[in-house]
C-alpha cells in the first residue's frame, strides 16, 4: 500500500466489508446504503426515467459505483489529512 495513494483495491475492500441495504423507490430508483466498517454510511443512487426500463441488478451496480466514487473522495481526504499531519510533525 502506498502511503500517498488510495487504490481501487482498497476502496473495493472497504465496500465489500460493508453492510448494504438496498431499497427501490417508485419502481425506478435504487438507493443503496453502505454501512462502512468504521460505522460511517454512504448512500449510492441510480434511477431511470421509465419504470419499464428498471432492472434491479443494474440499479444496484450503478448505486454501488456512485457510493464507490464518494468513498474514493473520502479516503483521499483522509489520506491528505494524514500526509499533512506528518508534514507538520516533521517540521517541529
Amino acid at each position: 500500500m502506498s502511503k500517498t495513494r488510495i487504490t481501487e483495491k482498497q476502496v473495493n475492500q472497504i465496500l465489500d466489508a460493508s453492510e448494504v441495504e438496498t431499497v427501490v423507490m417508485h419502481g425506478k430508483e435504487t438507493i443503496s446504503t453502505f454501512l462502512l466498517p468504521n460505522g460511517f454510511t454512504i448512500t449510492g443512487r441510480s434511477a431511470c426515467v421509465d419504470p419499464a426500463n428498471f432492472k434491479a441488478d443494474l440499479g444496484k451496480k450503478i448505486a454501488r459505483e456512485d457510493a464507490k466514487r464518494q468513498l474514493w473522495a473520502f479516503e483521499g481526504y483522509r489520506l491528505q489529512c494524514e500526509v499533512h499531519a506528518k508534514q507538520l510533525a516533521d517540521k517541529s
